[in-house]
């Protein structure tokens, strides 16, 4: 019986240890550091960049089916919009967002979203987050600041 209560101890003690440890690491962004389990987007970005919005579709659609992660989603969103498919990109930039709330490039090009399709209220709300994210500025916050003007001034 001693053995039993002793190898309960030294049980919940290891799992106290490991919990405390996991929830000790801090969390950072996809946007801030790097992460080990991450697909290799410099493909897809060049792609984007290039205006080759079906050729980064399908290589973001084959990178989705593997994994579960915010910047591939997040570029999903931005390239189904360029495309003008609003409301299945609105699906992914949701699903970006989801997984990491604080995802501020998600939260530029859904606020743009917005702004294409004329709902300028929730650009707005996409804004405020931001202006949340980064009170000292940063280039997403600047993008869709600009794009609000820019559509709010046509």
């Amino acid at each position: 019986m001693l053995k039993y209560a002793v190898a309960t101890a030294f049980g919940s003690l290891a799992i106290f240890t490991v919990a405390t440890t996991v929830l000790s690491i801090p969390a950072y962004a996809v946007d801030n550091i790097e992460s080990t389990d991450a697909p290799d987007l410099t493909s897809v970005k060049a792609k984007i960049e290039a205006k080759n919005y079906t050729g980064a579709l399908e290589e973001l659609r084959g990178l989705a089916e593997d994994t579960q992660q915010a910047d591939v989603y997040n570029l999903l969103g931005f390239t189904l919009r360029k495309t003008g498919d609003y409301k299945t990109a609105l699906t992914y930039y949701s699903k970006a967002l989801e997984m990491q709330p604080d995802h501020k490039a998600a939260r530029e090009y859904l606020g743009e979203l917005y702004v294409e399709t004329g709902d300028m209220a929730k650009a707005n709300e996409q804004l405020a987050t931001l202006v949340k994210l980064c009170p000292q500025g940063c280039e997403e916050r600047e993008d869709l600041e600009k794009a609000i003007a820019t559509k709010v001034t046509k």
